[in-house]
């Protein structure tokens, strides 16, 4: 089910990833300056194989307050190290102690106050530092890396979206079947692992005719560091250049209600992908759902790596939504 297409061919490098909890670090990017002042606590933690949701009822019990009033801009890996920051909602001049939260796995790095709450998806991105253990072949390793840095990798969705063995999308059909899920964060983790599915296998497809690094007719051409999009009614002689520069990027859909925004050949490319999931695609409409579009391929920035010894240390920034597991994915197999 998960068997995506690789788009540099599937690395014959082994390597472990995640050995230790130091081997993964994650520093979430807000990409706005904190005010100083407002209404919401802003509390920057750095935090060792802790889960993010567990931390933030922490945080609420502490404040005396439900679990809705801390919010979060994304979850982050449970095995690692990680920065991120929570809000909580505390109008008035009192700030409470939020002290009793340190521990050998949580380290309150700053408090502070801001004038809105966090958002779900409200930051810029995250910065990435990832150690691979016992690599099978330095020098294969060192070559695919130049591969991936000039190139980039397909943007999927990491597997952890979809849960063991993709349980998570079995969920999502058995919920647009009639079974009803009252808790609000499962309903969404599996409309959210519906739609990433439906958007991996259109990327997949195109990888596997070889046409994701190539601009078809009617592809919908997103605008790089910016969410617009343009549609291409014929083969423009400019747009093999401007994708080449990165000046833009192609994108698959985000599934929901509403007409594909794909034109002529892409348009049914995206349809033949999408063929025999009418039960996903009419699933996630009926739950609201909208047309949105994704970058194909992702561009790792700041992109450095390093070796000691048999390991691989990699160092990058990806911009919010996108996933590191994406990228090892095109670099090594995956030790037992």
């Amino acid at each position: 089910m998960l068997n995506f297409q690789f788009l540099h061919g599937e690395p014959d490098i082994s390597a472990r990833f995640k050995a230790e909890i130091e081997d993964f670090a994650v520093t979430e990017r807000l990409g706005f300056d904190i005010a100083g002042e407002g209404e919401h606590v802003f509390i920057r933690v750095q935090k060792r194989d802790e889960n993010t949701q567990y931390l933030a009822r922490q945080i609420a019990k502490v404040a005396g307050l439900p679990a809705k009033a801390v919010t979060y801009a994304g979850l982050k890996d449970k095995r690692g190290v990680t920065e991120q920051t929570f809000s909580v909602h505390i109008p008035g001049l009192v700030t409470p102690d939020f002290s009793e939260l340190n521990n050998e796995q949580v380290t309150i790095l700053e408090i502070k106050r801001h004038n809105k709450k966090l958002k779900t998806g409200a930051l810029a991105g995250n910065s990435f530092v990832i150690r691979l253990r016992d690599v099978s072949d330095i020098a294969a390793l060192e070559s695919r890396l130049a591969i991936v840095k000039a190139h980039g990798v397909p943007n999927y969705f990491g597997e952890q979206r979809f849960g063991f063995q993709g349980g998570n999308i079995e969920a999502a059909k058995a919920m647009f079947a009639g079974k009803k899920i009252k808790d609000r964060f499962k309903k969404s983790m599996y409309l959210s692992a519906a739609r990433s599915y439906l958007f991996n296998l259109v990327v997949s497809a195109r990888i596997k005719d070889g046409i994701a690094e190539q601009v078809i007719a009617g592809d919908c051409c997103g605008l790089v560091g910016s969410r617009s999009y343009f549609t291409t009614e014929a083969l423009d002689d400019t747009l093999p250049p401007r994708l080449a520069a990165k000046n833009i990027q192609l994108t698959a859909p985000l599934w929901g209600k509403g007409e594909l925004a794909s034109n002529l050949d892409a348009l049914a490319f995206e349809q033949g992908a999408l063929e025999g999931q009418t039960e996903l695609q009419q699933g996630l409409e009926a739950n609201g759902l909208r047309q949105e579009r994704r970058a194909m391929l992702i561009q790792p920035q700041e992109f450095n790596y390093r070796f000691e010894g048999s390991d691989a240390i990699l160092e990058f920034y990806l911009e919010s939504g996108c996933y590191a597991t994406s990228v090892v994915r095109e670099l090594v197999r995956l030790q037992d």
